[in-house]
């Protein structure tokens, strides 16, 4: 019951500046790295190298807007990711459980025995 998941996007939502840009692009609907960086507490040129790593993930799509690129979130790649997330998070759910189920059956058996 292994999960494939995608460590490109993984590793690009990894990043909290990256979350937060993702957080900022759904708010507002798009946005430019100047745009972007007004909102952050990094330069215009690390909000730009943040958003190439989204686009290259897919996450966002960039279009041309004068001199800059206006970026917005891919819906069809959030929602992937998404999905992804609560396939991981209930793998982990089933391991847990069945790693409380073999610790209460210790248990019992030791109760049993002393």
């Amino acid at each position: 019951m292994t999960t494939a998941v995608d460590d490109d996007l993984w590793s690009a939502i990894g990043d909290p500046t990256r979350r937060r840009m993702l957080d900022l692009l759904l708010t507002e609907g798009a946005g430019t790295a100047t745009t972007l960086s007004r909102q952050l507490p990094v330069t215009r040129q690390a909000v730009a190298k943040h958003l190439g790593v989204l686009d290259r993930a897919g996450l966002v799509r960039a279009t041309p807007a004068g001199r800059e690129k206006r970026y917005q979130v891919d819906d069809a790649e959030l929602e992937r990711a998404a999905a992804q997330l609560a396939a991981v998070g209930a793998e982990w759910d089933a391991r847990l459980n069945r790693i409380k189920r073999i610790a209460e059956a210790i248990q019992t058996k030791r109760s049993d025995n002393g």
